[in-house]
Order: C-alpha cells, then sequence, then structure tokens
C-alpha cells in the first residue's frame, strides 16, 4: 500500500478554519487519520485524467502525481488559485474550481477516476442518488469512482472528540447509506474496512471501490 506524500505542515493553504490538515500531523491520531487515506488511494490505478472531489488542502495531490497526467479538482471553497500555487511551487499542474458534487462543472465521460475522501457522509440520504448519478456522468466508461467514509464506530465516535469534533453535527449518511447508493449506478470492486487495531475492534473506515459501466 502507498504511503501518504505531504508537504511540511506550513507549505499548505487550509481551506477554511475547519480543515482537518492539522490531524495528518499529530503522534498516534495522525497514523490513523492517513491511514484511510492510504486506503482510498490504494484503490485507484494510473490513467490520465482524475477528480477528486472535496480536495480541501490538496493533500492527496502529491500522490496523485504519481498516478495521473491531470489533476483536477472542486470544492465548496473559493481558495483553489492559493492551493494551485502551492503545488505549482512543487512542479505539480492541479486544476481547481469552485463547485458543488451536485451539479459538478464537466463535461460528460471527462474522468479515468474520480476520488471523494471524507465527502459522502456529510450529504443527506436522499442526495445520494443525484450525488451518484453526477459521478456517473462524468466518468468515462471502465472508469473508477473510489471514495471512503466514515465507519461509524463507539471507538471512531471517540477519537474525535478526542480532538474536539462532534461528528452528528456534520455526518448525515452512513456507509451502508453510501455504499447502497453506489451500487445502482456502478459495479461493485471492492468494499474494504479500514482496521487498524483488528477485527475485535471493527472498522473506523470503509473506502468503496466502484467502476462505471
Amino acid at each position: 500500500m502507498q504511503k501518504l506524500r505531504l508537504l511540511p505542515l506550513d507549505r499548505y493553504i487550509r481551506s477554511d478554519e475547519d480543515d482537518p490538515l492539522p490531524l495528518y500531523y499529530l503522534p498516534f491520531f495522525g497514523s490513523l487519520y492517513r491511514g484511510r487515506v492510504e486506503l482510498a488511494l490504494n484503490g485507484l490505478r494510473p490513467g490520465l485524467r482524475v477528480l477528486e472531489i472535496g480536495y480541501g488542502s490538496g493533500t492527496s495531490f502529491l500522490n496523485l502525481a504519481l498516478l495521473y497526467q491531470e489533476i483536477h479538482g472542486v470544492d465548496l471553497h473559493r481558495r483553489g488559485q492559493s492551493v494551485e500555487q502551492v503545488f505549482a511551487r512543487e512542479g505539480i499542474d492541479v486544476q481547481l474550481c469552485t463547485g458543488n458534487l451536485l451539479s459538478l462543472p464537466y463535461k460528460d465521460e471527462f474522468f479515468d477516476a474520480v476520488l471523494c475522501i471524507s465527502i459522502l457522509e456529510h450529504l443527506k440520504p436522499a442526495e445520494q442518488p443525484p450525488a451518484m448519478c453526477e459521478i456517473e456522468r462524468v466518468l468515462r466508461p471502465g472508469g473508477l469512482f473510489v471514495y471512503g467514509v466514515p465507519a461509524e464506530r463507539p471507538l471512531m465516535q471517540f477519537g474525535f472528540r478526542l480532538v474536539g469534533f462532534d461528528i452528528r453535527q456534520h455526518h448525515f449518511s452512513t456507509e451502508q447509506d453510501v455504499a447502497q447508493a453506489a451500487a445502482t449506478r456502478f459495479r461493485q470492486v471492492a468494499l474494504e474496512a479500514y482496521q487498524p487495531f483488528g477485527a475485535m475492534v471493527g472498522s473506523l473506515y470503509e473506502v468503496g471501490v466502484f467502476e462505471r459501466a
């Protein structure tokens, strides 16, 4: 499994005051936070063009640059130009825009892969079907849709409380809601549980890998 490649913390532009970027650098908890992203990245395969929905500060971009010739990102925040400049200094061209998952500003069948890390749980269950339709629309036939969402377990909830984050104020869809919605539009390739403490503790995160027909 590839390891998450990160810049020094002070080189990033945080998307907003709630950006969880510093969590990646914490002792112990940081390794858990990075591990869930690494599991999602491992579901991708090389291609021409990738879209990350909800790219935030761009923490996945160094890894994506090893797999794709073009990196695109869409997010609700308006700091895309500043994030582009961060990676331009690293020799990586990224094309970022402001937009909404439910109305993606891209043409049909444009991407080889779509990546969503910790995004879909913020949608309400009724919003999952239209979100999946939009992702399907921008994916080329045979393209991959890879997502990661928290698996709500007591230990995971406790961990977030330790860093001052109440997930119930932000998460509206469960991992089951997301997987069921994805399965209506795509062919399931894999559904992987992130279990850093083993099966007895259970899954803290779930990664889905789906393919467009």
